[in-house]
């Protein structure tokens, strides 16, 4: 089974348990099984749905209740088996999605860090400056560097504490296992849209499918 996230950037495949990724303008590989996808890029759908003959959209499967308007798929999915709690994606942007008894209640969007990274030098070549992981949140700051990357990681923590209180965090993408780290309720799922589109071909039967 091959399953492929199609991002505005990327095409994220899981393929025999390996996440491989490529860029929406490389070509993309030659396999022999057939694909599960999803995808939030209209352009790159139709690239993906021509050079793989034999290929499946899960949206069709998705059965997402809330009221928010213009969810994207890859955050619905990602959501759709979680009873109670708070998703929080952080990739190119961190999405933040709150469920309660399976039902979407709402949610919003930080820019990720690596788009914070880039306003900084934007208001002046002098604040230029490396990003560190390591940021101790209850120390303030005492030099440029530090303080922007206090800055950078507070306000998405505070944020996210803000809206969370209690409940159960879920984090996942590419920045999600560093910042879980700086909440007591929160885990990480680093595959956590492959392992929700797994359970959509699995409640679907879409392997019998064909």
């Amino acid at each position: 089974m091959i399953l492929c996230d199609v991002g505005n950037t990327t095409f994220h495949f899981l393929i025999n348990g390996q996440n491989k990724a490529f860029y929406l303008d490389e070509s993309l590989p030659k396999l022999d099984e057939k694909i599960y996808f999803i995808s939030v890029n209209d352009e790159a759908r139709k690239k993906l749905v021509k050079f793989y003959k034999s290929s499946q959209d899960l949206a069709q499967f998705l059965d997402f209740k809330g009221a928010y308007k213009g969810l994207g798929i890859d955050r619905a999915v990602a959501s759709c088996f979680i009873k109670d709690g708070i998703v929080v994606d952080c990739g190119s942007a961190i999405t933040i999605d709150i469920m309660k008894d399976f039902i979407h209640q709402g949610g919003f969007i930080l820019p990720g860090i690596s788009s914070y990274k880039q306003i900084y030098p934007k208001i002046s070549k002098k604040l230029n400056v490396d990003f560190e992981k390591e940021i101790n949140l209850d120390k303030i700051p005492l030099n440029t560097k530090d303080g922007i990357n206090y800055a950078i990681i507070n306000s998405i923590v505070l944020c996210i504490k803000n809206i969370s209180k209690n409940q159960k965090l879920i984090f996942t993408g590419g920045d999600g296992e560093f910042l879980s780290k700086y909440f007591k309720n929160a885990t990480y799922e680093k595959d956590l849209i492959f392992k929700s589109m797994k359970g959509l071909i699995d409640a679907n039967n879409c392997t019998s499918k064909r």
